[in-house]
């Protein structure tokens, strides 16, 4: 299905009623039935509609749902280029946030500008402009509270829209993710522990090596390194999750991590790596992962969907 096809699906249902007006104009969204849903959108897969959208709803910024099955009303868009940042793949139409996510890009590529050998940062996927399943990549930002900072040092602010297409990001892994190789820094370290200090993050995923290699060389306070997750892949960037905003009624938060600096089981991942465990031949082969309809969602998406 195309863009155009998935939008005018979305324009011909005219789901009256979804929508309203607060006190001061401006757009809100009221609760929708999921059985109110017209059986032509819970056919189609929900990433074809959200994937259509090029702009932001006119509501107050507001995740709906968990971070990989929801939506987010009233998005904003990053710059594509700012005193201490740069969007890439333009293309794709995905620096798109909740306002939150928005200013703690700002606040961090500050802080990264200060780094010998940076300027700021290069900043990948945040969410599409209503937030949803994406058309391709991501299982997770749906909610605008989801960013992807390239490990690439942002020496130069200056990248041209097909430079953003055609450059890529570094990988600082080494021996498949156990360790960190030579494009590591203390630089790095900082930035991603700028990240994890901030207190609207819930955690940051990165390759095991570089979880285990922050736990080696951090010497001060530990506390932020609860918030550093080891996950697969997470080379080339690292993938910082913000919670729920305070007052944002329906956004479901993920579980905290479990107590402590997690350096241990950061260790495990890399000894699993190095020297993996037989496979249990008692395992269940993997269920093939179903595309999310509309009806998978939270009532509120599909007035996010319908708004301007």
């Amino acid at each position: 299905m195309t863009r155009r096809a998935a939008a005018l699906i979305i324009l011909g249902l005219g789901l009256a009623g979804c929508m309203g007006a607060g006190k001061d104009g401006t757009a809100r969204i009221q609760a929708v039935s999921t059985q109110n849903v017209p059986q032509e959108m819970r056919g189609v897969h929900a990433k074809q509609l959200f994937g259509a959208m090029r702009a932001g709803s006119e509501h107050d910024g507001g995740p709906y749902g968990s971070y990989a099955k929801g939506c987010l009303a009233g998005g904003v868009q990053l710059p594509e280029t700012g005193p201490t940042w740069q969007a890439m793949r333009l293309s794709r139409n995905r620096n798109w946030g909740h306002p939150d996510v928005v200013d703690f890009i700002k606040t961090l590529s500050r802080k990264a500008a200060a780094q010998p050998g940076w300027n700021g940062l290069y900043v990948g996927d945040i969410s599409q402009p209503r937030g949803g399943p994406m058309l391709s990549g991501h299982r997770s930002h749906q909610l605008g509270l989801d960013v992807d900072i390239w490990m690439r040092p942002a020496d130069r602010l200056t990248l041209s829209r097909a430079d953003r297409e055609s450059l890529s990001s570094i990988s600082l892994r080494r021996a498949r993710g156990a360790y960190t190789n030579a494009e590591w820094t203390r630089q790095h370290h900082e930035i991603i522990k700028a990240a994890a200090q901030d207190p609207r993050t819930a955690r940051i995923f990165v390759f095991p090596g570089a979880k285990v290699r922050m736990c080696s060389d951090e010497k001060g306070d530990r506390a932020w390194l609860r918030k550093i997750r080891p996950w697969w892949g997470h080379h080339y960037h690292f993938h910082v999750r913000l919670r729920c905003p305070d007052g944002a009624r329906g956004c479901v938060n993920q579980a905290p991590p479990p107590p402590g600096d997690g350096c241990a089981g950061a260790q495990e991942w890399v000894d699993n790596i190095l020297d993996p465990p037989p496979p249990d031949p008692d395992a269940p082969p993997p269920k093939p992962r179903r595309e999310l309809t509309m009806a998978d969602l939270p009532r509120q998406c599909v007035s996010v969907l319908q708004a301007n």
